[in-house]
């Protein structure tokens, strides 16, 4: 999950997380939140990534605390989305109860170069209290649109944009409208799951996009939940990232996941992952990469980093202990039987 504190006066833009869902790997996970004042703050996200059959969905819950007129929230998308629509009603909290659950039961890419070519707007829908706009462009030219249409950038806003846009012309952009979300009844700390369906070979999850505008010292946070047809192998490029679960999806989880809305297309198998990020922003200079495929490999590039810099992910090997402690009793309890034999023995008489 992720708690950020918005930008100062003025600004405006925002890049939230989402939940993501992939069969073969994961997708974008989260993003640093900018407002207009210092008083709105995105307290939490949590992304499951899910790639089934060549398709990877983004599942995304926007949550702000404070008080203000509007945010807004720009995420990197790995291809164009053929649907983005309202996610399910328990989808994420059933995925947190999974890795923590309560003590009772309760019911429940293609390459785009920077240019001057204006950013070309995919398609727009609303979501409750957001609205969304799917654009195609540079680094540049999606910057360009975000201010033309109210946004302020932070300072940081154009390396990032660029650093997402030479993999993935795509981006999602949501603004949250507080006095529609007041007319809604939504209240503080109320969140708004959105999924996100894109047909792609090749899915990644953004990571970088959470210290947008931050102060590199500054904390990032977050829960990423993937589902895979098969057990992913991932690759990541900095410290901060850890791998708390990683086994076959329980039955249950399945079947409560598939029940919620729009969520019908999980399979009866899929391999689940949890990770957990607890970095500086100054430390997110990385993606997290994912294959899901037989024999195939992380793209470094889906990375974001150089061969020197990427660390492959996998679970932090458990020391058998036992074992060396058992020999080590066994070897003093040996010693002192031996020592004890010795020195118990009758020294040998001396014949004349």
């Amino acid at each position: 999950m992720i708690g950020t504190r918005l930008f100062r006066a003025g600004v405006r833009l925002a890049i939230s997380g989402a939940v993501i869902t992939l069969g073969a790997s994961p997708a974008i996970a989260c993003g640093g939140l900018v407002g207009e004042n210092g008083t709105i703050s995105l307290v939490r996200t949590t992304t499951l990534a899910a790639y089934h059959n060549g398709v990877e969905r983004y599942v995304t819950s926007f949550q702000f605390t404070g008080q203000g007129k509007e945010v807004g929230s720009i995420v990197p998308l790995p291809a164009v989305p053929t649907k983005v629509e309202r996610g399910g009603n328990w989808t994420l909290q059933r995925l947190e109860r999974e890795v923590a659950p309560p003590q009772r039961d309760e019911a429940f890419a293609t390459s785009a170069k920077a240019s001057s070519s204006p950013a070309r707007v995919l398609f727009q829908t609303t979501i409750d209290a957001l609205d969304i706009t799917v654009l195609k462009g540079g680094g540049k030219a999606v910057g360009k649109w975000a201010v033309d249409h109210g946004f302020l950038l932070t300072p940081d806003a154009p390396e990032v944009l660029d650093y997402y846009a030479a993999r993935s012309p795509i981006f999602m952009t949501a603004r949250f409208n507080a006095q529609r979300a007041q007319t809604l009844g939504q209240g503080t700390g109320d969140g708004t799951p959105i999924m996100v369906t894109m047909p792609t070979a090749r899915p990644w999850v953004p990571l970088r996009i959470l210290g947008l505008g931050l102060n590199k010292a500054k904390p990032v946070d977050a829960d990423v939940f993937l589902l895979t047809d098969t057990k992913p192998k991932m690759l990541a490029g900095g410290a901060g990232l850890s791998l708390a679960r990683n086994e076959q999806a329980s039955a249950s989880l399945l079947t409560d996941l598939r029940n919620d809305k729009h969520m019908g297309w999980i399979p009866q198998q899929m391999w689940f992952t949890y990770l957990k990020l607890h970095a500086t922003a100054g430390q997110l200079h990385y993606d997290l990469a994912v294959s899901a495929k037989p024999g195939a490999l992380p793209s470094l590039r889906d990375a974001g980093v150089d061969a020197a810099h990427a660390i492959p992910v996998h679970a932090t090997p458990r020391r058998i202990v036992w074992p060396w402690l058992f020999g080590g009793i066994a070897s003093v309890i040996t010693f002192f039987v031996l020592h004890g034999r010795r020195r118990g023995r009758p020294a040998l008489a001396l014949r004349p």
